[in-house]
């Protein structure tokens, strides 16, 4: 029997990179996904690719730096399934790179309000729906920079750093209501998001800092995001998964 057969899930920034895959990978084991980003174009892409491939699928815009559109997101997706029991918190930008000292203060304020005040806003809504729900999982998007540091990304840092601890947080005040939370962390993933920031020499120094002597690919996260959202996880909560082919094991 499929993984997820009968539950309803959110994955946001689903658009493209690490939520498109997740998506597909919800849709196959059963789940009627709710697809958000702010790409219109890139998120009805991955609806359409998965009602092609027989699942159940809708898309909905949504902002995540703003609490109204994280409400909205919600009451859609309860509008149309009638139930909400996994979300996949993983819409995130890049931002700008600058030393700490002359950080441009909108891009830092971006980065916090979409990378972490995103994943907040997303788990204050979805977690009360899913309490409806008699339980749920959250899987929140971090990544290795969620435990190390990284020169001229102190925004991208510090927003991924907090998404560690929320979770962390979330976890312990839930795990008693059947909701578990947990953060995933992956290293550089061939996404949309490497390729539009950052030049070739850089993607090759960047291969440098992994042992396994590569980037990840999407589906690569994708397949721990659907185990940590399954049953198979069921006594998981509160901890912080690395994806990350050895990068912080250096």
């Amino acid at each position: 029997m499929k993984s997820l057969k009968n539950k309803v899930a959110i994955v946001t920034g689903a658009g493209s990179g690490i939520g498109r895959e997740v998506a597909y990978s919800y849709a196959r084991e059963g789940a009627k996904v709710v697809v958000s980003d702010v790409d219109e174009s890139g998120g009805r892409l991955t609806v359409e690719n998965i009602l092609k491939d027989g699942g159940e699928a809708m898309f909905v815009r949504a902002d995540v730096s703003s609490p109204a559109d994280n409400e909205m997101l919600v009451k859609k997706t309860i509008d149309a399934y009638g139930a909400l029991h996994i979300a996949c918190n993983n819409a995130g930008i890049g931002g700008p790179a600058a030393l700490t000292g002359d950080y441009p203060l909108d891009g830092w304020e971006k980065v916090i309000a979409i990378n972490l005040s995103g994943v907040f806003y997303g788990m204050r809504y979805q977690i009360p729906k899913m309490l409806k729900a008699g339980g749920g999982a959250i899987v929140n998007i971090a990544s290795i920079l969620g435990q190390v540091g990284f020169a001229t990304a102190s925004a991208y840092v510090a927003a991924k750093h907090g998404v560690v601890g929320l979770s962390k947080n979330a976890a312990v005040e839930y795990a008693d209501k059947g909701i578990r939370v947990n953060s995933v962390g992956p290293a550089f993933i061939k996404t949309p998001l490497l390729d539009k920031n950052l030049d070739q020499a850089t993607l090759d120094f960047l291969v440098t800092k992994h042992p396994i002597a590569r980037l990840g690919e999407p589906e690569e996260v994708a397949e721990l995001v659907l185990w940590l959202s399954s049953d198979k996880a069921s006594f998981v909560t509160g901890s912080y998964y690395a994806v990350d082919g050895g990068y912080l094991a250096v």
